[in-house]
């Protein structure tokens, strides 16, 4: 795929925003079951605790990641942010290899996840961005001619800083440990480069949506080509799985999302399932939609601390991984009540198909020995 360019034929075989593969057949819902493309694409030899966890597989306990489990915690993160800003940090393939590193260099972790930003492939659509803190795109893209005018990216483009960065990282990663590579859904991506940055409720983005619904479907349409160039470029780099996240689509209702996000991302997830590459899905603040979203073609799913973890699993846990989901907030408060948190997390789901994480992403206040007694917790089921 290196150098493919991606037009309106669509994401791969699959034409991005129809939920049809090219030969008019429709894509499947996700109902069945989703496992062994791990197991498909990583020898028995190199398959991790994280991989065969997510292709629920029995393991001898559940693997753990956390997510933002590189930055502002860490002191030695803390160091670096002292010489470089966070644009510059992961805009540079041999820092953002060294952030990703820091988490598995402190603890025992079962999986790194490259540092970069969900925004890092949107320089191949000509889009200028910064960060103050969050991103701030410098010309909001608000009519049907803004979107017209986004270039197509040919994908050796789409952030090969962080193509590299993932490289470099592979290399030295320990031969247990894997490597998650992500994305930002078409939705949210949307979402950014339509308001122009994050603010409650998103109402530009909504209005957009009613105003000038075929200029914003071509916009998911390409976020869409561009996010699964940008994947597959990611797995043939390196990583043992992807993680797509889904930030606002809490924004809508069902209806509004079968209709906007659905066929973009059902698409996306098609083209990189076809490619061999594991998929988790995290949706953030979205209680109304978990059903759909467990609908969708992917191994595992990821959710806040707001949904009842141990209830998805009985529904979906034969069809699908599940992954997290413990306040963030709770390991602020100390080592005691995250190991608290960590083992009532553990008594009340299942072991088989489960990959303990946050429900989010860890806050920068969180004490260094909050992490370390979440991960004395995990391994104790070893034990």
């Amino acid at each position: 795929m290196a150098g493919t360019r991606f037009g309106r034929s669509g994401c791969e075989r699959r034409v991005c925003g129809t939920g049809r593969d090219e030969r008019g057949g429709a894509a499947s819902a996700g109902g069945p079951a989703v496992t062994g493309t791990a197991a498909a694409r990583i020898s028995p030899e190199t398959r991790t605790l994280f991989d065969r966890a997510l292709d629920r597989e029995p393991t001898p306990r559940r693997p753990l990641w956390i997510n933002r489990q590189a930055g502002r915690y860490l002191p030695e993160y803390r160091k670096l942010r002292e010489r470089y800003g966070f644009k510059e940090l992961a805009g540079s393939a041999e820092l953002a290899a060294e952030v990703t590193l820091q988490p598995i260099r402190r603890f025992p972790l079962d999986a790194a996840i490259i540092f970069a930003d969900i925004m890092s492939p949107l320089p191949a659509l000509g889009i200028e961005f910064d960060f103050a803190p969050g991103p701030v795109v410098a010309e909001p893209i608000r009519s049907a001619a803004a979107v017209d005018a986004l270039p197509e990216a040919d994908s050796k483009s789409v952030a090969p800083e962080v193509i590299e960065a993932i490289a470099l990282v592979r290399r030295e990663l320990p031969a247990h440990t894997a490597l998650l590579g992500f994305c930002g859904a078409p939705w949210t991506l949307a979402a950014y480069l339509v308001e122009g940055r994050g603010v409650k409720d998103f109402p530009r983005l909504r209005a957009f949506a009613a105003e000038q619904p075929r200029a914003l479907e071509r916009l998911l349409e390409r976020l869409c080509r561009l996010m699964a160039a940008y994947l597959i470029r990611q797995g043939q780099a390196g990583v043992s799985a992807i993680q797509v996240f889904d930030s606002w689509a809490g924004l809508l209702s069902r209806a509004s999302w079968e209709r906007l996000v659905r066929p973009h991302l059902e698409s996306m997830l098609h083209a990189v399932g076809e490619a061999g590459i594991s998929r988790i899905l995290f949706v953030n603040n979205a209680p109304h939609l978990v059903e759909a979203y467990a609908g969708l073609p992917a191994e595992g799913l990821a959710v806040d601390w707001r949904i009842d973890l141990r209830a998805l699993q009985e529904r979906h846990g034969d069809r699908r991984a599940v992954q997290g989901n413990i306040d963030p907030a709770i390991l602020t408060a100390g080592p005691e009540p995250t190991r608290a948190a960590a083992e009532s997390l553990l008594d009340q789901v299942r072991a088989r198909g489960h990959i303990v994480n946050l429900g989010h992403g860890v806050l920068p206040n969180t004490p260094v020995e909050s992490v370390e007694a979440l991960v004395q917790a995990v391994h104790r089921e070893a034990q």
